[in-house]
């Protein structure tokens, strides 16, 4: 079985966001980056299959620019077995990365795609669905447990009433909670490997796909300073204030 594993670049959460001045985006110069902490739980979960004997291949995927190959080889050193870097230089909205990965799909051919359920960096949510959308397979989203068996995936997700367990034939489209795993950690001489390991290369236009851009970003703003805390005379107060202006309690 082939794993395919969507991965992506983004600015390290440990890391305080900056606004540019003219609104246009997000300040990323001099900034870490590091992979998307939902996408390394997947990247865990596909090695794992992996060493349990119920996967034979880890294939990690970035679109974006060059800079995505230090991602990648992240990737290589916590235990992928091939990386493909998806090279341009224009901004990827989910559509267009599901476009993309799709093409990847049918070239590649695996069995099954784990993906992070979101980007910390945008938080739409929406590359996993659209991907299972576009090849037409089915999905597990929000995946909180997964096993695989008899060609099909069973995965467990949180719901609000509890929890829901799906299953779904293969190939199929996964996306993974935080509380599926916890990533390991890569080790020097992995790391040390995974820089001398070549990286498979492509572009949008070698694999036919149209990335025009489908959305337009406005403005970007730094969300509101929060106000100043009160302080309330008794535990009648704190209930009054919180059932007529908070209106937290019914």
């Amino acid at each position: 079985m082939k794993i395919l594993v969507p991965i992506k670049r983004v600015m390290d959460p440990n890391v305080r966001v900056r606004v540019l001045g003219d609104g246009r985006g997000v300040d990323l110069t001099g900034a870490k980056m590091s992979m998307n902490p939902f996408d390394e739980i997947a990247l865990e979960e596909a090695v794992r299959l992996r060493e349990a004997g119920i996967a034979n291949e880890v294939v990690a995927v970035n679109c974006g620019t060059e800079a995505g190959q230090d991602t990648l080889r992240t990737a290589l050193a916590l235990g992928a077995d091939r990386a493909i870097l998806v090279e341009t230089s224009e901004r990827l909205e989910p559509l267009l990365v599901s476009k993309l990965l799709c093409a990847l799909c049918e070239k590649e051919a695996p069995q099954l795609v784990i993906c992070g359920k979101q980007a910390i960096d945008d938080d739409a949510g929406q590359t996993g669905q659209m991907l299972a959308a576009k090849t037409g397979w089915p999905q597990a989203t929000f995946a909180s447990k997964l096993a695989l068996a008899d060609e099909c995936v069973t995965v467990t997700r949180e719901i609000d009433g509890g929890q829901e367990t799906v299953s779904v034939s293969l190939p199929a489209v996964v996306t993974t909670d935080l509380s599926l795993n916890e990533p390991r950690y890569a080790t020097l001489p992995n790391i040390m490997k995974a820089k001398k390991r070549p990286l498979e290369r492509t572009t949008p236009e070698a694999l036919g796909v149209n990335i025009a851009p489908r959305l337009k970003v406005h403005a970007v703003s730094e969300p509101p300073p929060r106000g100043k805390g009160e302080r309330v005379a008794d535990v009648v107060s704190l209930v009054a204030r919180l059932r007529h202006e908070a209106k937290v309690i019914p």
